[in-house]
């Protein structure tokens, strides 16, 4: 081997080195947008499970409830047919008191805006848990998006290294590209688009 011959030689392996110390640093990139967008759909899970279990115990809060406030007027209208009947004046009274009780009690359970408890408050609060369920399943989908495509942006860097294909690791870094572009949207605007 002559002199000129190990001189392109070592100049080969210096521009082989140098590519891939590139590919090494783009794949380092890659994992630390995957790192962030794995954990920030991670987030975005958890919020989503505890806005659903919320929302479930509002609902069965304001079924519980409606219950009780159709027990309470059923027995006020129950009482109020059989008042004709008590002959009684003090008795009488009495059973106008208690179904005047159980008229105000179904009215507080339908509505108690000081508590918040009343059905209709129940109901806001659970539609209200529920859009924020929502907006936390959409974040998620994009992170978990975004996280495929650094995890094939990845895969094709490192591709790149074996196979010399340099055309892999500009499709990985489109790959990292779009990846970012579902982070932000997972951020900033996760309803723009409706993924499933």
């Amino acid at each position: 081997m002559s002199a000129q011959e190990s001189m392109e030689q070592a100049d080969h392996a210096k521009e082989a080195a140098g590519e891939n110390r590139k590919i090494a640093l783009l794949i380092a990139v890659i994992a630390l947008c995957l790192a962030l967008s794995e954990t920030l759909g991670k987030g975005a899970q958890t919020e989503s499970i505890s806005k659903n279990v919320e929302a479930s115990n509002f609902w069965a809060f304001f079924q519980a409830k409606s219950i009780r406030r159709t027990v309470v007027q059923t027995a006020a209208e129950q009482s109020k047919l059989g008042l004709g009947a008590i002959g009684d004046d003090a008795a009488k009274a009495a059973a106008q008191k208690q179904i005047d009780d159980w008229q105000k009690t179904a009215a507080r359970y339908r509505s108690e805006p000081e508590t918040g408890e009343g059905t209709e408050q129940l109901s806001e609060r659970a539609k209200h848990a529920e859009e924020e369920r929502d907006l936390a399943e959409a974040k998620y989908h994009h992170f978990e998006l975004a996280s495929a495509a650094f995890q094939i942006g990845i895969v094709l860097a490192s591709a790149t290294i074996i196979t010399g294909i340099i055309a892999l690791a500009w499709i990985s870094g489109l790959l990292t590209l779009a990846g970012i572009a579902f982070t932000a949207l997972g951020i900033f605007m996760p309803h723009l688009l409706h993924l499933p």
